[in-house]
């Protein structure tokens, strides 16, 4: 009895004695391994813990077998101690840290400012794509070719009924789009009425295939045509029997007359070529003038009007009025209603005349030079054409052709003017000076408009007499009457452009009081219109 009390309170005080050895123990290990490691030790693999290592050592021999056995207490005493893990001697640590090779820490990326972009890295090429393609292939044979792992759900299940109702509402329209199509193309094979068949004797009409599939595409073409052919079969209207002048001079208007460019100082500025008003003023006594332009109407008008404020420009023609063909805008004078060999038109690009390349003065394009004289340089030769009355001004151009007309016109004069002077020298008939400048200058002339002399003026046969030649008579008189015109303007310009203004005024009002009177008429006129016509009204009466 007794020896088993002692032996449960020997038992007692050794797990009291471990209890009390052990946060000693422990707080010694734990100092070790919080000590500062280095920078290998925290990026290496890690070696096990002080607790794993002192499980891994053998336990220690017995000491001798001779002695007694010991007591139950004593033995509880010592499992309590094995169990407890050993601390790792520091030096065994440090001879691990020393054996391992210290990281360069400047090879490392600085993360102070951020994570660095990978972006180089992947355009290097640098990322595993074979890895990624293997889990592509790992994830197409888990889902056995079909698309969608099993037990997937496929994607309409995914798609709301909203989007459903969309997308039934497009097929639907889809499929309204493609009947309106076929039926809008039977449509256009119909057969022709009277009207239609003459104007399309080539396609009659009838119920076969190919017979409804040329009246489709006639129909089709000529609804194409609307967009690519001028807007009026006649841009200009008849001739006034009345109307003195007999050609027709047609001149462009970008690069020709004007020359509009954009720079970051001013903006967009517009210059007008020197001597325009010389020009239109001048050649408006020898020539109907139209302005044939491909810039659009509301861009070219207001430029026009304050170009030519007095209306010395007759009919003015813009981008409507062009044709369109091979993805080209051109001028087509046979839409002007005027005879061709009659008509010239001067432009700045070939392709815009190519239709008519006969009846074409190509100059080159102005781009803004203040002393330019191109294009006052061609008045001798415009008013020579005039003077001399010719049939086909297209045999004139085609003399020309190819060279500078101006140079090649002042040379051909100047070889003229120097027969006439041996002429009139000789004194040879008065009847022959003129024959013999048409011959010099290769030009046969049909009728001669200063052979009618004004009055007040001296006959051309005293004119040659005195030494002058034809084209000579024709610039004096032609000076005379633009000076006269000149006067005028300065006169009463100011007094033409406010009549002008105030008939556009008048004009407007009435247009004005024109859309009232039809949109009152939508609401009033089913009353008003018996008082009108109601003979018994007193208005009616007076």
């Amino acid at each position: 009895m007794m020896l088993s009390k002692l032996a449960s309170r020997s038992a007692l005080g050794a797990r009291v004695a471990a209890q009390r050895t052990l946060p000693a123990i422990w707080s010694r290990g734990m100092a070790k391994d919080n000590k500062p490691q280095s920078q290998s030790q925290r990026f290496s693999r890690p070696q096990g813990t002080p607790a794993q290592k002192a499980s891994t050592q053998p336990p220690a021999s017995s000491s001798s077998s001779t002695k007694p056995p010991p007591s139950a207490a004593a033995a509880a005493a010592a499992a309590a101690a094995a169990a407890q893990p050993k601390p790792v001697e520091p030096q065994e640590t440090e001879k691990e840290a020393a054996a391992e090779e210290p990281i360069d820490l400047s090879k490392l990326p600085d993360l102070t400012q951020g994570i660095p972009s990978t972006l180089e890295y992947e355009r290097a090429g640098a990322t595993n794509r074979s890895a990624l393609a293997a889990v592509d292939e790992e994830e197409a044979a888990t889902s056995g070719g079909s698309g969608r792992a099993k037990g997937e759900l496929p994607a309409s299940a995914y798609v709301s009924s909203s989007e459903r109702r969309r997308q039934r509402w497009a097929n639907y329209m889809f499929a309204m789009a493609a009947l309106s199509i076929v039926g809008g193309t039977v449509y256009l094979g119909r057969d022709w009425d009277d009207e239609e068949l003459a104007k399309n004797p080539d396609h009659p009409n009838g119920w076969g295939f190919g017979l409804w599939w040329n009246r489709a595409k006639a129909r089709l073409g000529d609804t194409m045509t609307y967009y690519q052919e001028p807007a009026f079969e006649k841009l200009l209207p008849d001739v006034d029997p009345s109307f003195e002048r007999p050609y027709t001079l047609c001149i462009s208007l970008e690069d020709m007359l004007l020359h509009s460019e954009w720079t970051r100082e001013h903006g967009w500025r517009v210059a007008k070529r020197p001597g325009v008003d010389y020009f239109l003023r001048y050649l408006s006594q020898y020539y109907e003038i139209v302005l044939f332009t491909t810039v659009p109407f509301a861009t070219a008008e207001p430029l026009v009007r304050k170009l030519d404020p007095y209306r010395f420009i007759m009919w003015p023609l813009y981008r409507e009025a062009t044709k369109y063909k091979d993805g080209e805008v051109i001028k087509d004078l046979s839409y002007l209603n005027r005879d061709l060999s009659k008509v010239i038109i001067i432009d700045t690009n070939p392709k815009h005349v190519r239709d008519q390349p006969e009846n074409a003065i190509i100059l080159p394009k102005w781009t803004g030079e203040p002393k330019d004289q191109e294009l006052v340089s061609l008045v001798p030769f415009l008013e020579f054409i005039h003077t001399m009355q010719y049939g086909d001004v297209r045999k004139v151009l085609k003399s020309f052709e190819g060279t500078h007309i101006p140079t090649e016109f002042a040379r051909r004069e100047a070889i003229a003017r120097h027969e006439h002077n041996k002429l009139v020298a000789a004194k040879k008939h008065r009847s022959s000076s003129g024959g013999g400048l048409l011959g010099h200058l290769g030009l046969k002339p049909s009728n001669m408009s200063l052979m009618v002399q004004p009055e007040g003026e001296e006959s051309p046969q005293e004119a040659f007499a005195k030494g002058k030649m034809l084209q000579d008579i024709a610039r004096e008189r032609g000076i005379r009457n633009y000076l006269m015109l000149e006067e005028e303007i300065k006169k009463n310009g100011e007094k033409w452009l406010k009549e002008e203004t105030e008939l556009q005024e008048k004009a407007q009002k009435e247009a004005m009081k024109g859309m009232q009177s039809s949109l009152l008429g939508w609401f009033t006129g089913s009353a008003e219109q018996p008082k009108q016509e109601n003979p018994s009204s007193p208005e009616t009466k007076a």
